[in-house]
């Protein structure tokens, strides 16, 4: 008896430490599974891995001949960012042609409804000043005097191929520029190639766009009002909310509007757009479609982000009214924008102008996270995103709408369980602003590493940090040089740049 009982004793230990294991398992297994997503550590930049922004000429870089080879116009089309990208193409065309640039022309489109220009938006004299190494900068044509009479050069105009190579502007673009001694290059939108086997090229366009271009005073007093107002209470987080008519239309995401809506997006994409034939299911399935606010709004709750966080909204006008604006504003009240936030008045008078645009990129460029919610075509977003790598590998949060796409379409056919789980696991698959090598489709204007980055102690030779007296020698450079013949010049910054 005693013997059966202990028996049954060991037996029921065995048991239940059987039992006590099996869910010790489980649970570290659960606490394993889990994703994880340490929001705390995204308000600071993402991990430099030794690198830094340099965009420094690192090897031979003789300044522009004091004689060119002609002038170079362009007109910039599009809105303020591609317009942006094409003045970093302009410089680097007129360097490849050893050309005398004009100062770019931007667009005034019926969009933007602003025709202030360069002069408007941009501080010249800093422009100009910042790319003397460069190229040479002129304000407009000079006028000509030929048979004793002084008139205006005129410009040959050419239409450029799209993404044309560098090989074209040192022929084509060059012969003409010879002939007439100028050329006008319009539409400039995308006009350059941008994979350019050539480091010194592309650096001279991280140089444009990161160093020349810099917003007017009054631009930059009044984003770092409205950045100093949102930080005075913590961190804050910009969101590039594309929820508006052009993109859904471009994108063909029309199920989800009344019928009165519907017709206005087909027809603005009848009129903007060429044909194509495009299901909605078939788009939404795939990720080509932009997310919604209140998508936007559960992919940061599912991150771990709470209804305290301030979040500075750069968007145009939401196409569809408040309806979608309601469930993202009751997952996070504590929404900015820059008129709400402008106590000068000056941005309501045109919130769409070029204006608004430029204080929008700049509170996007200095706050603690950004998140594009359509990078596709969006230049907005696609330059922030390279400039944010180069201002210090700011942290940047962009959804795979791919890998997501089928966890809403999940949650909207009533299956929710599991959902931020699944949301996170994507979320933690992607880069947060860390460098990363450039993978096409990617933009070299999204990411210029490691063309614009350097290593102290570098293994490889091309990725070390330029020599600290770089300006000096530049310098130098500019104050013995600059009377080479164009040709020559032409020459050689191709063959002695490519070292």
């Amino acid at each position: 008896m005693f013997g059966r009982l202990s028996f049954a004793v060991i037996v029921l230990m065995i048991c239940t430490a059987s039992l006590l294991l099996l869910s010790t398992v489980k649970s570290n297994t659960r606490s394993i599974s889990r994703s994880e997503i340490e929001v705390d550590a995204l308000w600071d930049t993402a991990a430099s891995g030794g690198w830094r922004p340099s965009s420094a000429p690192r090897s031979d870089w003789p300044p522009p001949p004091a004689e060119t080879n002609g002038y170079l116009r362009v007109r910039c089309n599009g809105g303020l960012n591609q317009q942006r990208s094409a003045i970093c193409n302009a410089v680097l065309a007129a360097r490849i042609m050893n050309a005398t640039l004009v100062l770019p022309e931007l667009d005034a489109n019926s969009f933007w409804h602003d025709d202030s220009g360069f002069h408007g938006v941009y501080d010249v004299e800093h422009f100009i000043k910042s790319l003397r190494y460069d190229v040479r900068i002129v304000e407009s044509i000079p006028e000509v005097r030929t048979n004793g009479k002084t008139k205006k050069l005129k410009a040959f105009q050419i239409r450029p191929p799209r993404d044309a190579s560098v090989s074209w502007y040192t022929t084509d673009a060059l012969a003409k520029m010879r002939e007439y001694g100028a050329i006008y290059l319009t539409p400039f939108s995308h006009r350059l190639a941008e994979e350019i086997d050539n480091p010194e090229y592309q650096r001279l366009r991280c140089r444009v766009n990161y160093h020349a271009l810099r917003f007017k005073p009054h631009i930059m007093e009044l984003s770092n009002s409205i950045v100093n107002r949102l930080r005075a209470q913590g961190h804050f987080m910009a969101i590039h909310l594309r929820f508006e008519m052009d993109m859904l239309s471009f994108a063909g995401c029309f199920d989800i509007f009344t019928p009165e809506e519907q017709k206005v997006l087909k027809k603005y994409r009848e009129e903007n757009f060429a044909p194509k034939k495009l299901v909605y299911s078939e788009r939404r399935a795939i990720g080509k479609c932009p997310l919604t606010p209140e998508e936007v709004g559960l992919i940061l709750r599912s991150m771990g982000f709470d209804n305290s966080t301030r979040i500075f909204l750069a968007a145009g006008e939401l196409f569809g009214g408040d309806r979608f604006m309601k469930p993202f504003r009751s997952l996070f009240p504590r929404l900015e924008n820059h008129i709400s936030l402008d106590t000068s008045g000056e941005l309501g008078k045109n919130s769409r102008g070029l204006m608004g645009s430029a204080v929008d990129y700049m509170v996007c460029l200095l706050s603690d996270i950004f998140m594009p919610t359509y990078d596709g075509p969006s230049n907005f977003a696609n330059n922030l995103l390279g400039h944010r790598l180069y201002y210090g590998f700011r942290t940047n949060i962009i959804p795979d709408r791919k890998a997501l796409a089928p966890i809403f379409i999940a949650r909207e056919k009533g299956h929710a369980a599991g959902f931020e789980e699944s949301v996170r696991r994507v979320m933690q698959n992607t880069n947060f602003g860390g460098p990363h090598k450039r993978v096409q489709p990617e933009s070299f204007y999204t990411n210029s590493w490691p063309e614009c980055f350097c290593q102290m102690s570098a293994a490889n030779p091309a990725d070390r940090c330029p020599p600290d007296n770089v300006l000096d020698i530049l310098n130098s450079q500019l104050a013995t040089g600059g009377n080479e013949d164009p040709e020559s010049a032409t020459s050689n910054s191709t063959s002695v740049v490519g070292k």
